[in-house]
């Protein structure tokens, strides 16, 4: 296991050389194969050089930067889900890998990632004709076209499997789509968005790919966000927004489609949680070494001590969660209640973790200067998103006392 401290004043990021995370205290890491370790260096070098200098200015002016979408695409994390490519899909713990490398970086970038692959190819990937595949799929998996994923609505989060509003009303050869969406990440600026509705004949949940600039969409940006502030959120109206049938999503006939997509998406933040701890705990192991107060390095203190160990025993026991989890992936039995759990445990740990460390760094921890501030903040939407604790915890519930909270 390697070290790295980080020169103060200021700390600029938790970037470090390829190598191990320090964090990575039992060396999950030596799962990978060499080719994806090699990978997921040659991302965190990228995160290091082109994403550190920069983030922390787009989170403060809550604007996305665009010049790091080619960048991503020249790294091939997406390039599999082009039907014809010869790049192969790559295992579920390397995938949970990558978001956590991209979140230990910085979480918006990680959800930006999360929602354009796993909401917005994946659906499409997982739901779609083979004519669909083939007729969205290789611009996305090039980043050409950034995809977005629309269930969400103003007045349904949780419940919006049994209250979902938006509706779909055929018309001959197209559908009629009416209805709003609200903290629809990516939207104001995606090519391509998975849009629920409800069926008006038969009151089945329905998938719709709905193109940017449709007559009847409209997109606006959510503003004065104090979370994920370079993801670009929006409310998307849909005032007789007319999509052909051509692009209704072919298998996506209920809202258990819904739930396949979720399900790995779900498992995906909390690999971002894990991300956030790791670089929080990083940043506040640099922190104690080199801040001295008394005469002495804080690292020499006991209460510090505590406070790392803490920070350090959450990230742990959170990423061997996320890797026997990726692992029942890879043998395809994973289920619901496993991915409810590891969101609900690992995003409950992080909350801890950044507070920890933005304790430890005092008055420091509030400013982007030291990055912690950041985490804070961002560690707030991955709490949230994705399932809340409560619904995660009633899914779980469900499944070991074999009776339903839910109403």
């Amino acid at each position: 296991m390697t070290t790295s401290s980080i020169a103060l004043p200021p700390i600029t990021g938790p970037f470090l050389e390829p190598g191990p995370l320090p964090g990575d205290f039992y060396s999950y890491g030596e799962l990978l194969s060499p080719a994806e370790a090699e990978a997921l260096g040659r991302l965190r070098e990228f995160m290091r050089t082109e994403a550190a200098p920069i983030v922390d200015d787009y989170w403060a002016r809550a604007e996305f930067p665009f010049e790091l979408i080619d960048g991503f695409a020249q790294l091939g994390l997406s390039a599999w889900f082009d039907p014809d490519s010869p790049e192969q899909k790559p295992s579920n713990l390397m995938s949970g890998f990558t978001a956590m490398e991209l979140a230990h970086a910085d979480a918006s970038l990680a959800t930006f990632f999360g929602v354009h692959t796993g909401l917005g190819a994946g659906t499409i990937n997982g739901l779609g004709s083979d004519e669909q595949r083939r007729r969205w799929l290789p611009a996305m998996s090039r980043m050409e076209k950034i995809g977005a994923f629309a269930l969400t609505e103003p007045h349904g989060g949780s419940d919006v499997a049994g209250g979902l509003e938006t509706t779909a009303r055929r018309d001959g050869d197209e559908w009629v789509l009416n209805g709003t969406k609200r903290w629809i990440g990516n939207a104001t600026f995606a090519d391509l968005i998975i849009v629920w509705a409800r069926d008006t004949e038969t009151n089945h949940v329905l998938g719709f790919v709905v193109e940017k600039g449709t007559p009847g969409f409209t997109a606006t940006k959510i503003e004065n966000k104090i979370a994920l502030r370079i993801v670009q959120n929006a409310d998307i109206v849909l005032e007789d927004c007319r999509v052909p049938d051509a692009n209704r999503l072919e298998n996506a006939t209920n809202f258990k489609a819904t739930s396949t997509i979720l399900r790995q998406t779900r498992a995906g933040v909390a690999w971002e949680s894990v991300g956030v701890m790791l670089a929080s705990y990083e940043i506040a192991l640099a922190y104690a070494k080199e801040r001295e107060q008394f005469g002495r390095p804080i690292g020499k203190f006991q209460l510090m001590q505590d406070l790392l160990v803490k920070m350090l025993g959450n990230a742990t026991a959170s990423l061997g969660m996320m890797v026997r989890l990726a692992q029942l992936q890879d043998a395809g039995v994973f289920r619901d209640e496993q991915s409810a759990l590891a969101k609900a445990y690992c995003t409950v740990r992080m909350r801890e973790v950044v507070h920890w460390a933005r304790e430890l760094l005092g008055g420091n921890g509030i400013v982007l200067d030291y990055n912690i501030g950041r985490f804070v903040a961002d560690s707030e939407a991955l709490y949230s998103y994705e399932g809340t604790r409560e619904i995660n915890t009633m899914v779980v519930g469900r499944a070991v006392t074999g009776l339903s909270a839910f109403v």
